[in-house]
């Protein structure tokens, strides 16, 4: 009995520095939609099997709550942040905050505007929006055969990423071969599926009074992309051919392409991300090197190409 009291107390001994060894991270999130919520599962799934622990916080798309948050993850000792900024043209009072705390910082997602200034111990983990509106528009663009009006619906523009791929498709449909393609409106869906329905609606409306028909419509995601079918149907103008692309390739968007609904989408790897991001924070947190931007690149989904994608994100 004696023997086996001092084996187990010998065991607590040398579980206890391994203990005190696991790292503590803070996740502030903007918000958690579908692909973010995907994120956010990548994030703790990637922190679990490193031994670390995960304070997580949602700012419900709110600036200032999410800078409270944030204070209240450094007051209580995490060791580093990981953020998905709510804007990313504010985000310099984030990056002080951490680097005044003495914490690495990793923004994910959510490209920040002082990026190209990011201090040592602060890095981005993303994928090049450059790439996602470029390759979502000229497949669009092949299946219109480089002809036609489309509706764009555009993502919250305080992100970087809702005006980078905006601009995407702007460039190239002001290209050969696509120069035929004409926007016909462009409206602020703010991510969101039901806002993307309301807005689709109205347009739906109004273009038909004007006799103008819409023959695409290009979403910055696929909350608003899925938003826009709904509303579609709803109009009585949805037909199988009809064109409609978003980007993310959600697990919704995946069984809608699946359907025969939408049929264009970029895969951006959410899981991918999440754990790049806990990688790149752990590599911080022990004074090795990290790129200040850690890409996962995107790739375009199609009808053809579905099945190789259907078991990610």
């Amino acid at each position: 009995m004696k023997h086996s009291l001092v084996r187990a107390l010998l065991a607590l001994s040398l579980l206890a520095p391994l203990a005190s060894q696991a790292q503590k991270i803070g996740l502030a999130m903007a918000e958690q939609d579908a692909f973010l919520s995907l994120l956010k599962n990548g994030v703790q799934v990637a922190s679990s099997r490193s031994g670390a622990s995960v304070v997580a916080e949602n700012a419900r798309s709110d600036k200032t709550a999410q800078l409270n948050q944030i204070e209240s993850l450094i007051a209580q000792k995490v060791e580093a942040l990981i953020v998905v900024p709510v804007d990313t043209s504010a985000t310099q009072r984030i990056t002080g905050m951490a680097m005044n705390a003495g914490i690495p910082l990793v923004y994910v997602n959510r490209k920040p505007v002082d990026f190209e200034q990011l201090p040592p111990g602060a890095v981005f983990v993303g994928s090049d929006e450059k790439v996602s509106g470029t390759l979502q528009a000229r497949e669009i663009c092949r299946l219109m055969n480089g002809r036609g009006q489309v509706l764009v619906l555009m993502g919250d523009l305080s992100n970087e990423a809702a005006r980078t791929r905006t601009q995407d498709v702007e460039d190239v449909l002001a290209a050969a071969p696509c120069t035929g393609i004409k926007v016909h409106d462009k409206r602020i869906g703010k991510w969101e599926r039901e806002r993307a329905r309301l807005i689709t609606g109205n347009v739906l409306a109004a273009s038909k009074l004007s006799g103008k028909k819409i023959d695409a419509i290009i979403a910055n995601n696929d909350e608003m992309a899925l938003g826009a079918i709904t509303a579609l149907k709803a109009a009585q103008q949805w037909t199988p051919d009809f064109i409609v692309g978003g980007i993310d390739a959600t697990p919704d968007a995946l069984h809608s392409m699946r359907e025969g609904e939408l049929k264009v989408t970029v895969l951006q790897n959410a899981d991918a991300q999440g754990a790049k991001a806990v990688e790149s924070a752990l590599r911080l947190l022990r004074k090795q090197t990290v790129q200040r931007f850690v890409d996962v690149p995107f790739e375009l989904v199609t009808p053809a190409n579905l099945s190789k994608y259907l078991s990610k994100n």
